[in-house]
């Protein structure tokens, strides 16, 4: 039998997990568990909580109780949807990916000047107004270390020279 850290392993290729895995414990109170984390991690894979409980070999009841109870309760805290009613899985994985949690797919550079930085759109707003499009971006920035981060200079978003 597998452990809990080896089921739905692909979640890692398109979800920020350790940062996703941090917030949702300080939603919960306390670190999550590691069937906590697999489970959550089933749902990001895109399988239902009955998909889960069959690959886990799981009772699906079972498996919807403890999604209604655990992961769903800490996400609805986390995104700020503590009222809402979680009325299908799908919703989590919306409610993650509006929340930034999802990594961006890039492709890969052909050339080798460029260096692997991750990032992800936390919160886009696009406002039409008259003659203008406003479009307002909380983007957070990951490198592995400070000398990857790249500099900006003289960045005018407002499109003035």
């Amino acid at each position: 039998m597998t452990s809990p850290n080896e089921q739905f392993t692909e979640a890692a290729r398109d979800w920020d997990l350790e940062t996703l895995y941090t917030d949702l414990a300080s939603a919960k109170g306390k670190r999550l568990t590691p069937t906590e984390k697999q489970h959550l991690r089933g749902l990001l894979c895109g399988h239902s909580p009955t998909e889960i409980a069959e690959t886990l070999s799981k009772n699906p009841k079972g498996i919807a109780v403890d999604f209604c109870n655990t992961i769903y309760q800490y996400v609805k805290n986390l995104v700020g949807k503590a009222d809402e009613k979680v009325e299908n899985w799908r919703k989590i994985c919306e409610w993650l990916e509006d929340a930034g949690y999802q990594t961006p797919s890039s492709p890969e550079s052909e050339s080798g000047d460029c260096l692997p930085i991750k990032f992800s759109i936390k919160k886009a707003n696009i406002i039409l107004d008259k003659n203008q499009i406003i479009v307002d971006i909380n983007l957070r920035i990951i490198a592995s270390s400070p000398s990857e981060i790249p500099i900006i200079e003289n960045l005018d978003l407002n499109g003035n020279n």
